[in-house]
Parts: structure tokens; sequence; C-alpha cells
């Protein structure tokens, strides 16, 4: 899959986890992830991302075949249904086989192939597209543990830069940086990295994509319970996007891609 980067691209989160930090499990089954999924292609996803095990702090590991028995019916089943192209939130080079076998374009990986190295050749050999997180540490329990230091902007150029460099050619191409808003980072690092997203992709030389849906730095900064954190996204993703972000990953694709039309619209770049 290749994005032509002509305007900001909004890409739409479906959880199949049961114990998700933002929607509790309420699309845990096929059909209500399914359903879930054609929504958000009706509301303007570009993408679709779709994930079988919970990143949030304290969540249970999850086995490769149990991520596979939740997210391969859901790929399967929305195969050559959505405009959006599909992609698979996982670590583990097993599940993105299997997911893009199912129909997956996309491969995003939080970690940047840190927890599992042999994911960057399935998705070189696939042909797929990769999301390359930033993260640090050898586990998501080491990540949310809070006893490494948070990383200064300088020092996720360089960690970045590093995991691009040892890419396939091809697959480098065919790559997106993401910056890992929350993981390992406070309130600080997250504004900064985001309002420095140009700078990011400009150093990388990569397109970069921005997560700062209903994360904690927001309920930080407003007070507000996971549930109630969809305007505050929005405020996040278009200053985002201002700054020089390409992609931005939400849940309220819906609430996102009106602001960001009415933003564009009001910017002068979209006709009346």
């Amino acid at each position: 899959m290749r994005l032509d980067w002509s305007r900001p691209y909004i890409m739409g989160v479906v959880n199949t986890t049961p114990d998700s930090f933002s929607d509790g499990g309420r699309f845990s089954s096929v059909e209500a992830a399914v359903a879930h999924a054609l929504s958000l292609d009706a509301d303007g996803a570009d993408l679709i991302d779709i994930g079988g095990e919970s990143t949030r702090p304290g969540a249970a590991p999850v086995a490769a075949d149990e991520e596979i028995r939740r997210v391969v019916p859901v790929l399967e089943a929305l195969a050559g249904r959505t405009r959006a192209a599909l992609s698979i939130d996982t670590s583990k080079a097993e599940v993105a086989r299997a997911a893009l076998a199912a129909g997956a374009e996309v491969v995003n990986d939080i970690s940047g192939g840190l927890f599992d190295p042999g994911l960057v050749a399935v998705a070189a050999e696939a042909g797929a597209a990769l999301v390359c997180g930033h993260l640090r540490g050898a586990s998501l329990a080491e990540v949310h543990a809070g006893e490494l230091a948070p990383p200064s902007f300088d020092q996720v150029v360089d960690e970045l830069g590093r995991r691009l460099a040892v890419l396939p050619a091809e697959l480098r191409g065919r790559t997106v940086c993401d910056p890992g808003l929350g993981f390992g980072k406070r309130v600080r690092e997250n504004l900064e990295l985001s309002r420095r997203a140009g700078e990011l992709a400009a150093a990388l030389s990569c397109a970069v994509m921005v997560g700062p849906s209903r994360k904690r730095f927001l309920g930080e900064l407003t007070g507000r319970p996971v549930g109630e954190r969809d305007a505050a996204t929005i405020g996040a993703a278009l200053a985002s996007i201002v700054a020089g972000a390409h992609m931005v990953r939400v849940h309220d694709v819906a609430g996102v891609g009106e602001a960001l039309r009415v933003f564009r619209a009001v910017r002068g770049d979209l006709p009346p």
C-alpha cells in the first residue's frame, strides 16, 4: 500500500480485546468489531487498524494464537468490503503473517521491531506498509513500569532513525514513523513530540503518524476520564497535523474528520 500524502490521513481504531483502555471490550466479538470497522469506513477513515492485544498499562500479555483468533476472522470478514485500507496492530511476526494473509495491507508495530525482529521480514516479504513505533524496553510491562527515563526529542529521532536504517530499502519506502505518544513519555514529552511532528518527519525523511487518541496525557491536561477525551483528541490531532504530521490514529473518526474538513476549508486548503 502506498499513500501520496497529498492530504492528512486518518487511521481509525478497532480493538477486539476484552480489556481495551478506551472501549472496555465493546468490540470483542467478531460481529461487533466488523460493524464498528464498517462504521469507521463510512465515517471517512483512510485506514482501519485492528488490534487483538491491549497495550494499556497492566494489561495481560496475549499469546500469538489467541491474538490471531481475535483478529483474523474480523479481517477476513472485512476484506474487499471497505474503501479504507486494513491494518493489523501487532508486535508479533506470527500475527502479522496471519493478518496479512487475511487481507491486511499495513502492519502497525508500536515497538518498531523491538519486541519481535522477525516482524520486519514478514512485512517486507508481503509488500506491506509498516508503521514503525517508538518505545523503550523489551516488553510492554517494562515500558509502563516507569523505571526507564523518558526520551528527549533528539533521542526519539536517533532511536527511530536506527530502526529505519536496518529496514530493507523497499520496506523503508513504505514505512511511516510513530513517536509513540504515551509509551514511556510524560505530558511534556508527548506535547513536544506532537508539536514537532514536522521536524521529526524531516529529520527521518519519513512520513509521521501521531496517535493521541484518548490517552492519559490528555486526561492529565483536561481532567477528563477516558470516555470524555474525544474533544481533547480533536485538538491534539489538529495541532499535530498543523505541525506536520501526515496521519493521525484516532477512535472518533467522524469527529476528527469533520473538524479537519472545516479546519482545512477555513485555512484555504479545500474549496468552500
